[in-house]
């Protein structure tokens, strides 16, 4: 058996162990850990990263400018676009086979069938990976929420980033902005410093509250530090710092807050003096598929016509949809057609609404082999309501195929929605793999 076929047979196993995707808690794996040996409390120095919008971007910045001044980083991020192995970063590479396989068997072994969700023990692979190889510095994505978590069980993080706070996930987190502020508030913790990005008021005010109850020293988003956009490219500003940089790697405006955010971290990470030459090549090279991406047309199976575009974005929930509005309405010189895929746990209208003025038309998809997908015509409907022209697809490849045939001038066509329909469509691709 190849080691990927094995890899695939574990992920498979763990995902059976617990009767639900799903369940906040942090008993389960707090047992497992400790039945490990505790390596969370053998880890390098931890940056901890909650929020709903950009904390991938964040992340990415942050690792960026982190290795540009030397530093072997390790990250944990989730959900994965391709191959599990993504989630995992050891000292800058994406674990290796064998590696994973290792650090998940191990698990599975001590775990011993006792019930646990799929994100718990995974993290808890990913935890042995990063105590067992040498680095200087973790950045640590949460999964869903924060304070019950499964990356919470680090007490003690060097520092803690929370980036934008918009309504998902609400069966799990609740169903109002400041019961999920609370919730993501809670990975704060005494004399570690809280980076927090811009915020709607309410959620604002929960991080401030909950962050001065527990005695973290916060570094707020226009009040101790802020970005502007310059004519070519962004100002950074703090008491501390005064820096002009170029545009990042990652496009649209809302990456100028992302970028900010990964500095402001930088500034208050201890034991750090970031270089204004670490932070200008960190955002040069900075790398996250799937957000806001231009795919190169040469490398797809599906042919495009001279001067089309094709870009793609994970986003799947109002916030999100927000950001995509405000780059369709700089997209003037060529019509957008969207392509929407969703699943039915998510807010459709509340995305939809940003980018529907701004957008020519709107083909909807279902998304293979998922299960929990809304239903084209669903999608179809509320696109309707919002007075957006609209289409019912097969798949991907059909819907690209009519827009092609249908329109008549150079165009961009944006798929988004999920990033389980950013799999399928990297699927699509001659060979290809996600380089992080």
């Amino acid at each position: 058996m190849t080691l990927k076929r094995e890899i695939t047979k574990t992920l498979n196993r763990l995902r059976q162990i617990h009767p639900r995707e799903i369940d906040l808690s942090l008993g389960r794996i707090e047992n497992l850990m400790a039945r490990l040996g505790s390596p969370q409390n053998s880890m390098p120095p931890t940056i901890h990263v909650a929020g709903t919008n950009g904390k991938g971007s964040t992340i990415a910045f942050l690792r960026a400018m982190l290795e540009a001044a030397g530093m072997r980083v390790h990250v944990y991020t989730s959900p994965h676009l391709i191959d599990f192995a993504e989630r995992i970063v050891l000292a800058g590479k994406v674990i290796s086979e064998d590696h994973l396989i290792k650090v998940l068997s191990e698990c599975e072994r001590v775990n011993n069938g006792e019930p646990i969700t799929f994100f718990e023990i995974t993290t808890a692979a990913a935890f042995l990976a990063f105590a067992g190889t040498p680095a200087d510095i973790v950045i640590l994505e949460t999964g869903l929420g924060g304070r019950l978590d499964a990356t919470n069980i680090v007490k003690k993080p060097a520092l803690t980033v929370i980036t934008p706070i918009s309504m998902d996930h609400m069966q799990f987190l609740g169903n109002s902005l400041d019961k999920i502020a609370a919730e993501k508030a809670a990975i704060q913790k005494a004399a570690v410093p809280s980076v927090i990005a811009p915020q709607e008021r309410v959620a604002q005010n929960i991080l401030l509250a909950q962050g001065q109850k527990v005695g973290t020293d916060i570094f707020l988003y226009d009040r101790d530090w802020r970005v502007s956009i310059s004519t070519d490219g962004f100002v950074y500003q703090s008491s501390e710092m005064h820096l002009h940089l170029p545009n990042p790697s990652l496009y649209g405006h809302h990456q100028f807050i992302n970028a900010g955010c990964a500095i402001a971290g930088l500034e208050k990470l201890p034991n750090h003096n970031p270089t204004e030459k670490a932070i200008q090549i960190g955002l040069k090279e900075t790398v996250w598929p799937g957000r806001l991406e231009k795919i190169d047309s040469g490398q797809l199976s599906i042919s495009l016509p001279q001067n089309w575009e094709l870009w793609v974005d994970g986003g799947h929930n109002a916030g999100a949809g927000k950001v995509i509005g405000q780059t369709l309405l700089s997209w003037i010189d060529k019509p957008t057609h969207l392509l929407i895929g969703m699943l039915d746990t998510k807010q459709a209208r509340e995305f939809l609404a940003p980018m529907a003025s701004h957008a020519k038309d709107i083909y909807t998809v279902e998304i293979p082999d998922q299960p929990n997908t809304a239903s084209a015509s669903s999608l179809a409907d509320i696109a309707r309501d919002l007075d957006l022209q609209s289409y019912v697809a097969d798949n991907v490849r059909s819907a690209i195929s009519t827009i092609i045939a249908e329109e008549k001038k150079p165009s961009r066509i944006l798929v988004c929605g999920s990033l389980y329909l950013l799999s399928h469509v990297y699927g699509l691709y001659k060979n290809r793999k996600v380089v992080l």
